[in-house]
């Protein structure tokens, strides 16, 4: 059984987070994330990946405390590593990621969606928070970093300190999910989910502009504002000599619908 299962559909990779009861991972679950976030970089039919966990109860409950308690330090701080550089992969591959928040999405769950671009969550779905301190340690995989880019230092530091869990509709409210979604059950989540998905593929979409509009927010928000420009430049002239460009001028001027290749 695969702890990443990977499949593709329409120009959707899936990678679902597979580990009963709660989809905690360990560094051979990382190992299988890390494989599949590159299976879906390198496959050029894939446009958008769309990142779950199995079941309905959790996206993610983070890092499994019982391999933890069983290891020596020097492999926790390797496996933190690792773990590091597997998600800063789907960060910086250049297709637009999704977090489908299916169910509870705390701890090193939380980290994993904040990872993606955009966060998606059932309503009424589970909680979300970082508890990490409860533990007397602090989120490890990217958490006090991303969390603080995303609602600000202060309100990042409130939330880890305390390690309160809060509602979707609550983390909505303070910019960590984008979107709600209502559904009664994990299955219908998961359809509208993909329709909502399908709206960044060819041909509808321009999907190598997205990937680089994802890429230049990504990197450029983390650099001078100067070298934003010029990666946001470098980025736009890849795009100036795209299909997708040209198909997008011509369809334009000849007033119809753009058929986009992702190209």
């Amino acid at each position: 059984m695969a702890l990443a299962e990977y499949r593709t559909e329409g120009g959707i990779a899936t990678i679902t987070l597979n580990a009963a009861p709660a989809n905690c991972y360990t560094h051979e679950m990382m190992l299988e994330l890390d494989a599949a976030v590159l299976k879906a970089r390198f496959d050029d039919d894939v446009h958008v990946i769309v990142l779950t966990g199995a079941g309905e109860k959790f996206f993610c409950a983070g890092a499994d405390i019982k391999m933890l308690s069983t290891v020596t330090p020097r492999f926790k701080y390797y496996f933190c590593l690792h773990a590091n550089e597997t998600l800063s992969r789907l960060e910086q591959t250049p297709k637009l990621v999704i977090a489908a928040c299916n169910g509870n999405t705390v701890g090193g769950g939380l980290e994993i969606a904040m990872a993606a671009d955009l966060r998606v969550a059932r309503k009424g779905g589970g909680k979300v928070g970082l508890p990490e301190v409860s533990l007397g340690v602090l989120p490890g995989t990217g958490g006090t970093q991303r969390l603080a880019r995303l609602v600000g230092k202060s309100r990042a530091i409130e939330l880890m300190a305390t390690g309160r869990l809060f509602d979707f509709e609550e983390a909505q409210q303070i910019g960590i999910i984008d979107q709600i979604i209502e559904a009664p059950d994990g299955k219908s989540f998961m359809s509208k989910l993909y329709e909502y998905a399908k709206q960044f593929v060819p041909p509808g979409k321009a999907a190598k502009a997205v990937g680089l509009i994802k890429r230049s927010v990504q990197s450029g928000s983390e650099v001078a504002f100067e070298y934003g420009l010029a990666m946001e430049r470098e980025f736009q002239a890849q795009l100036f000599a795209s299909e997708d460009a040209k198909e997008g001028l011509t369809s334009y001027v000849e007033k119809r619908k753009a058929a986009f290749k992702g190209k």
